[in-house]
């Protein structure tokens, strides 16, 4: 099943209209596709005057917070945060730092304090059993400490706390970049589970482009079973700039499907472009991992004057390395449409997938 809207602003109004029977909304979709942007967008739609009801996590979460790195003394760095934004609502009266001291430990070996009245943080860490005070921290364990911050709102929220009593909407695009497996799956988890307090009110939309991020929260809110929660796989028309929206809740949901399915399209679209080569390598290089092959050239079929595979496996790094843009994309040659075709179809049918998703594969592969 799936919808289309003219629009994120179109698309945003839908997103609010589900969430009147839903508690959960999660989306997956690239990068590129414009899920910041959407966040934005519902945030907008709820805004009437000074009176707003989302609470929203994404890029711009993070430039709440700005470095003071001391350049005349480099020595008392420190972490700013803008005291004007209403995510920092009475924050000095809730305990900040004893609300996110648990969450942060279970991901990093940093300390901090804040000073309430100057608006800043200070991070201190040990060291062969030293203390070292007032140092800055790496970006990753930055983008950690917002995200702990962010967590441990939430659990205002979800305890009803004043200072918070205008969200009805969390919004959290991307929460984690680079993150090792073991953090992707326990922050997953984690905010499942403070999403998840009984009898919460709030309703939240996630949308991510991390595959096993995405799949960690699909599974912790019973997304397959759960009548409260939606799945769906968000996608951009090239050529229109409209946005699909594909509810995905009837299958499991595995990234390099959603992958598949959006190069499938593509390709009996007509409209390839050159980015699509790049979709198309990274598709190959996780099956042939899943398959056991220590490259990706095992999962491209083998002609009888290309045993090995040769051609298709140079045709494919040739055109995987270059420097291609998601927002100004370049149509391929026909001659390459041709070859990004033929691989594509013959490793459909080489590794089977349901037919109800590539129907038309299945009535040419049945003819052939």
């Amino acid at each position: 099943m799936s919808e289309t809207f003219a629009d994120l602003d179109r698309l945003a109004t839908h997103l609010r209209q589900e969430l009147e029977n839903k508690k959960y909304l999660l989306l997956y979709a690239y990068n590129g596709t414009g899920k910041t942007r959407l966040s934005m967008a519902f945030k907008e739609a709820g805004k009437q005057s000074d009176q707003r009801d989302t609470l929203y996590f994404n890029a711009f979460t993070e430039d709440l917070f700005t470095w003071d790195n001391d350049l005349d003394g480099d020595s008392d760095r420190v972490l700013k945060i803008n005291a004007s934004s209403r995510f920092f609502s009475g924050i000095e009266e809730l305990e900040m730092e004893n609300r996110i001291r648990p969450f942060l430990h279970r991901y990093a070996d940093f300390y901090f304090s804040i000073d309430y009245e100057q608006g800043t943080i200070s991070f201190s860490r040990e060291v062969q059993g030293v203390t070292i005070d007032n140092i800055k921290v790496s970006r990753g364990e930055e983008n950690l400490f917002i995200w702990c911050f962010f967590l441990a709102i939430i659990q205002l929220v979800m305890d009803g706390a004043e200072a918070y009593s205008w969200v009805k909407y969390i919004y959290i695009d991307d929460p984690i970049s680079s993150l090792d497996d073991n953090n992707t799956i326990a922050v997953a988890s984690d905010l499942a589970q403070l999403l998840k307090t009984k009898d919460s009110p709030i309703r939240a939309v996630i949308s991510s482009h991390h595959a096993l991020f995405f799949n960690v929260i699909h599974n912790e809110l019973d997304a397959r079973k759960s009548k409260k929660t939606a799945s769906y796989f968000l996608s951009q028309s090239k050529g229109t700039s409209s946005y699909a929206l594909r509810y995905t809740n009837a299958t499991p949901f595995f990234h390099h499907v959603a992958m598949l399915t959006e190069l499938y399209q593509a390709q009996q679209s007509g409209k390839l472009y050159t980015y699509h080569f790049n979709m198309l390598r990274s598709l190959l290089e996780k099956s042939a991992s899943f398959h056991g092959y220590p490259n990706f050239s095992a999962c491209i079929k083998q002609d009888d004057d290309d045993p090995d595979g040769i051609l298709y496996a140079r045709l494919i790094n040739i055109l995987s390395h270059g420097n291609y843009s998601l927002y100004e994309p370049q149509e391929m040659l026909e001659d390459n449409k041709a070859y990004f075709k033929k691989i594509l179809d013959h490793f459909m049918i080489r590794y089977p997938f349901n037919p109800e998703l590539f129907p038309k594969l299945s009535e040419e592969a049945e003819q052939s």
